[in-house]
């Protein structure tokens, strides 16, 4: 098969690999029909996740189809659609127990395109079957089903709950990448009194206004002067890092209130320095994490319903075998305005002409 693999800092390329097989009894092997590039795959080129492996496929969202099963799973079976999720759970271990599915212990955890090989290629495997894959709904787009892989779990998760937002609040987010938009939508169930967006890109600070943002600000025009002017000096309830670099995330720590929250989503390759000398006073609760995807279900849900805007994400459509391509476009979002990218298999139906 055509994958997308890992060989060094800065070098990756689509070539030919062993087509994968089922290797333990919680296996499944699927068919990639829509996958897409996330920020921490940017992160992996550049180096800043070295446990990656040269020779690794990489990628950690997908949706396809079910071609076969190792004998202990269960819950799906060859020909079923499913969701292929970022995160594995053994089902067993202390953490999943708790729903902790990011520490698994067991064998799961963050293991597609970081340990074992991932989904940026025609087939994957897929460990844990049984926990690792969710069953879609026929009239569930990929496109926007395979959002819900790794970045609504993840904004929901790590930043909306993490960040404990409540209605009323002022929540800020740095970042209006994937991720941080994602975090717009997810922060508006819970009905927050604003939401400030700061980004360097002029086009990611409009996608931000389409999402919900209150209020945006250049990256360049101190946001954290404006979260002041607008909470009379308070500063913001939750402020979310979406970018992972330490410049954005020491802004949010000058940007949260009193007694507030920091929520750190970004991927971050070099160490930030924590301010502990202006900070230890302020009672504040700082938080990190990997998703664990326990939302996914009801994220599904939602999705169904037509309560997620995932499809607003969505910019830029290539066929899978322009993987290397859309890794371009993807990673210079100044120069082609890239949000989320969508690769599909040239083997699903191709959308109807337009009427002219």
């Amino acid at each position: 098969m055509k994958a997308l693999v890992y060989h060094g800092p800065g070098e990756s390329a689509w070539e030919t690999v062993p087509d994968p097989d089922v290797q333990e009894a919680g296996d499944a092997v699927v068919r990639v029909d829509t996958t897409t590039i996330c920020g921490t795959d940017l992160h992996i080129l550049k180096g800043d996740v070295p446990e990656v492996r040269p020779g690794t496929v990489l990628g950690h969202e997908a949706v396809g189809e079910v071609v076969e099963t190792a004998s202990g799973v269960v819950s799906v079976r060859p020909g079923d659609r499913v969701l292929v999720s970022c995160i594995s759970g053994c089902g067993r271990c202390r953490f999943c127990r708790e729903g902790a599915y990011g520490q698994c212990r067991g064998g799961g955890g963050w293991v597609l395109g970081h340990h074992i090989n991932g989904t940026q290629a025609e087939y994957v495997r897929v460990p844990n079957a049984d926990v690792s894959l969710h069953p879609l709904p026929a009239a569930v787009p990929g496109a926007d089903a395979v959002l819900l892989s790794d970045i609504f779990p993840t904004a929901y998760e790590v930043g909306v709950l993490n960040g404990r937002v409540r209605p009323g609040d002022t929540v800020a987010i740095v970042g209006a990448g994937p991720i941080g938009l994602a975090a717009i939508a997810a922060a508006r169930l819970y009905s927050p009194g604003r939401i400030i967006v700061t980004d360097l890109a002029p086009a990611r600070l409009d996608a931000a206004k389409r999402l919900g943002a209150d209020v945006t600000v250049n990256a360049g025009e101190d946001p954290a002067r404006l979260v002041d002017d607008l909470t009379d000096g308070l500063g913001a309830d939750v402020v979310m890092e979406a970018v992972g670099v330490p410049e954005t995330f020491e802004l949010c720590t000058r940007m949260v209130r009193p007694g507030g929250h920091v929520a750190n989503i970004g991927v971050h390759g070099r160490p930030a320095t924590l301010h502990l000398e202006d900070l230890w006073i302020r009672n504040l609760t700082i938080t990190t994490g990997l998703v664990d995807t326990f939302s996914t279900p009801m994220l599904l849900e939602m999705l169904a319903a037509g309560r997620l805007p995932a499809s607003s994400l969505v910019t830029h459509s290539f066929p899978l075998h322009d993987m290397e391509r859309a890794y371009e476009v993807f990673a210079h979002p100044a120069e082609t305005d890239a949000l989320k990218v969508v690769l599909t298999s040239e083997n699903l139906p191709q959308p109807p002409l337009p009427i002219t």
